[in-house]
Parts: C-alpha cells; structure tokens; sequence
C-alpha cells in the first residue's frame, strides 16, 4: 500500500504522485463540476478549477499545516471563492465543498484511509473495506436527499415546487411560512389532519392489543403450526398493497352496509369503523414481529416462578412479562402509528370524503391542484417521523439493557 506524503518526515513522492494525487484530482473533479453548475461557470470550468484547487491544497496542506488547522484552511479558501464566485449562497456551497476536499486531503495522504482494517490486510481488502464505506453513503445520500429538499422548498415565498432564483441566492425575501399558515388555517387541512388523529390511534390501540396477544401466544412451544399461523398474521406486510386494498373494499363494503341495515349505525361512523378495522390489520405485522423479538430474551422460568407463589395469568402478564416486553410493545405501536398516519391506498378503497386523511388530502393535491401547501404538511409528517422513530431507537436500546445485551 502506498505510503503517506510528508516531505518533512522524509516520505517519498513518488506513492503521492501515483497514489493520492490522482484520487484527489478525481475528487476535486467531481466537486468542482457541481460547485461550478451552482455558481453558473458551467462544467467544464468548475471541474478545472476544482482539479487545480485540489492540487494546490494537495501539496500544500499536509507539508505545512497539522490536519486540523489545514481542513478548517481548505474550509475557508473553498468558502472564499463560492463568496467569489456566487454570493452568500456560494460561500455556503465553498464550505461545505471545502470541508469535503480537506478532509479527504488529509485521509488520503496521512493514512487514514486504512483506519478500521488490521495492519496485515491487503491492499485489495483495504479498498474493499472503504468501498464498502463508501456504497453505504451512497445509498444513505439516496435515500435521505428527496427528504432534504422537500424541506426548504417548504419555506418558498411563491407558489411553486421549484427552487426559484431568489431561494438560491438566499435572500430572506424568497422564504416565508405562507404554506404553513395555510395548513394550520385551512380547513381543506385542518379535517384530514383531525381524521387522521382520530383514525392513527385507534388503529394503534388495536394493532397493538391483538399483536401483542399473538406474539405471546406463538411464543410458547406448545402452540401447532406456529410457522403456518406466523406467516398467516404477517402477510399484509408481504402482500401487495393494492391486493390489501382491493380485498379489504370487497370485505369491509359488506360489513358497512351489515352495520347500517341490522345496528343503525350511520355512514359515517361505519366508514371510520372501516378505516380503523382495516389499518389495524396493516399495523398487526408491525407489533408482531417487534414482540417477537423481545419475547426472544424473555426468560420463562419467571412466569412459571411467578405461578408457583400462586399469581394467576393476568396479574403474572401485568406484573411480570409486560414490564419487560414494555419497549417492544411500545415499538411495534409506533410503527403501527406510522402505517396507520401514512397510509393513502387502503383509505382509498375503503373510506370515503367524510374519513379523508392527511396523506388522502396530499394525494388530491398533487393530482388536481398542485398546492405547496403539500411541501409544508409532507415537512411536519418528516418531523413527526423522525420523533417517532428516535423514540422507537431509545427504547430499542433500553430493552437491550433489560435483556442484558448491551452493557448502557
């Protein structure tokens, strides 16, 4: 494997030459072009300049500087000329492109690239080892970038689903919280979004109360044909949605007009009985398999100890298994509430106007009025989101500790 450049510590030049350089002048390349197009100096000037800057810092930041004051260096040089070349907006840009290109200066001429491998591994298990690295940001970028720029389109000052030249030169004027006045004031919004409170935790209610009495009931070895009933219960997870849907409408239509002639109910309360019933089956697979997996460090001689001094089945479950599955009966509810928040085919086929939802409400707007209005809604549904699903990581982590999996 090549060495890394130091001229002061007596390196030799040459592994830089054939082995860093050229990596960075790729990199500097491919960050150039995209600095160039955002700034308007067109591609093939922005990939020179970059290659040329990526030369530059190259050579000059390991000889002279340590690594961290060279990369805040390659920080604020970048961040200088996007000041230059596009305003406030490039300065941001240079920055960040900046701080890519220093780091990846000083990764690739100190070493740091074979951090993480054992001091015998080859140059090909080496490449392997940052490759793999580097598909996985890949694919993180992939799948996180739609998200990031769904959210600044939110703050558009003017109707449109696009960035407009102001958003990009950054000025405030361009930005503004019209969309999410009009969410919050709109009652073309307000009613999908109370629906949708209404629907999500009922669903979740009994999503999670049937999945966590199956979960524990296909836990015990005694139980036939676990395998055959397992997959049975978590098919609406395999099946395809619209399949879901179209038996669910044939199911529930039958079962709503049951309702209406023989209990007296009226549309509307059996559409919501509907929705729920039917988001409530999307959302059992969820609560299963997060039980399941809790219930797999259960330790049963506590049930039986606790039947032994003569609690019975509930107060044994309340007071001794629930405690302990507590954090993936609360996962599974989460993920349930999220199924249940998102879902827009299954309202489709078996709500109707009184029972539209929030995403129902979004998938009008994008098909007969594009309002961007839906930008903001599909931000507070991110935001949502994330809170859910960092609640469902900490509790993930404290039943590891529970279950004395993870020393925290």
């Amino acid at each position: 494997m090549a060495a890394a450049f130091n001229p002061t510590a007596g390196k030799p030049l040459r592994p830089f030459l054939t082995f860093a350089l050229p990596l960075l002048l790729a990199f500097g390349a491919i960050l150039g072009f995209i600095g160039g197009q955002a700034a308007g100096l067109g591609p093939a000037a922005g990939t020179l300049v970059g290659m040329v800057v990526a030369a530059v810092l190259a050579f000059v930041l390991p000889r002279y500087l340590p690594q961290q004051t060279g990369r805040w260096t390659a920080t604020g040089i970048c961040g200088v000329l996007g000041l230059l070349a596009g305003g406030l907006a490039g300065f941001i840009g240079g920055v960040i492109l900046g701080a890519l290109l220093g780091w990846a200066v000083y990764w690739l001429t100190t070493g740091n690239y074979r951090r993480g491998v054992p001091v015998y591994a080859t140059s090909g298990q080496t490449l392997w080892h940052n490759a793999f690295k580097f598909i996985c940001g890949t694919i993180f970028f992939f799948l996180i970038a739609p998200i990031v720029t769904v959210i600044p389109l939110s703050f558009n000052a003017e109707n449109f689903f696009t960035f407009t030249p102001g958003m990009l030169a950054l000025d405030p004027e361009a930005y503004s919280l019209r969309h999410y006045r009009d969410f919050f004031t709109n009652d073309a919004w307000l009613q999908p979004l109370k629906n949708s409170l209404i629907i999500a935790p009922l669903a979740t209610i009994i999503s999670v109360t049937l999945g966590t009495l199956a979960a524990i009931g296909l836990s015990q070895s005694h139980v036939p044909a676990r395998r055959a009933i397992m997959a049975i219960l978590i098919s609406p997870m395999i099946v395809p949605l619209i399949i879901s849907a179209t038996g669910m409408f044939f199911f529930y239509s039958q079962m709503g007009l049951w309702m209406e002639e023989y209990l007296g109910l009226s549309k509307d309360l059996t559409g919501y009985i509907k929705v729920v019933l039917a988001h409530a089956a999307l959302g059992i697979p969820f609560v299963i398999i997060t039980v399941t997996a809790t219930l797999v460090g259960f330790d049963q001689s506590l049930t039986r100890a606790a039947a032994n001094m003569g609690a019975g089945p509930a107060k044994t479950f309340f007071k001794i298994q629930m405690p302990l599955i507590l954090p993936g009966v609360i996962s599974g509810g989460l993920f349930a509430f999220i199924t249940s928040f998102d879902e827009v085919v299954v309202v489709l086929f078996v709500g109707a106007a009184a029972q539209k939802t929030l995403p129902w409400q979004m998938f009008t707007g994008l098909r007969e009025q594009i309002s961007p209005t839906i930008l903001a809604v599909a931000t507070v549904l991110v935001c949502v989101s994330i809170c859910l699903l960092t609640v469902v990581e900490l509790l993930r982590r404290r039943s590891e500790r529970l279950r004395g999996m993870s020393p925290g």
